[in-house]
């Protein structure tokens, strides 16, 4: 594999990972609302999530949902019922950050489980593995997934950190929680895109 082909599957990597989507909201809400260690390890679960979903559709899982388009529809559904809890979650968070919180936290199996139910994450599987990849060359899916997974991890991180920046130049509790609500209007509404697709 050439080095030009290295550099354009990661820059494809970077831009599927760092632009908004409905895990990015959930990781920059995590970033105003629990301290980072909690943020990460969401971050975490979110990555290992998607690099397991991006070598299941390398490896033959897309075609069975052409087979089988049924399972599609449920995984829609699923995506946009477990989208909307998050968008309540969220909208009903009081804007005050505390080192313990009450409050369940989206964890590790959160993120891994969000990326399955994603739209974004299948779209970027299958988009990256049909442009850069070969059927008859699976070190290519497992090479592409290697780059992916570094750069993912920076990329959810990034979106982290942009919370922990609002919330430290936010410190009003009213306008965090303004913040938290316009974040979960935006997670509830990219629920659109997973009904009229």
């Amino acid at each position: 594999m050439t080095l030009s082909m290295l550099f354009t599957m990661s820059a494809f990597a970077l831009a599927a990972s760092i632009s908004p989507g409905p895990v990015n909201l959930v990781c920059l809400s995590c970033g105003t609302r629990f301290p980072i260690r909690t943020g990460l390890v969401f971050v975490t679960g979110a990555t290992l999530g998607f690099i397991a979903l991006f070598y299941a559709v390398g490896f033959g899982l897309y075609s069975v949902l052409t087979v089988f388009p049924f399972i599609e529809i449920l995984l829609r559904w699923l995506g946009v019922a477990f989208l909307l809890f998050m968008s309540f979650k969220l909208a009903s968070d009081k804007g005050v950050v505390t080192e313990k919180s009450t409050h369940p936290t989206p964890g590790f199996m959160t993120g891994a489980l969000m990326q399955w139910l994603n739209p974004k994450a299948w779209l970027a599987s299958a988009a990256g593995i049909g442009a850069y990849t070969t059927a008859n060359d699976p070190q290519q899916v497992v090479i592409f997934g290697l780059l992916y997974l570094p750069i993912c991890w920076l990329s959810l991180s990034a979106w982290v950190y942009a919370g922990v920046f609002l919330r430290k130049h936010v410190e009003n509790p009213r306008l965090l929680m303004l913040i938290n609500r316009t974040l979960a209007l935006l997670l509830a509404l990219s629920c659109i895109y997973l009904l009229i697709d």
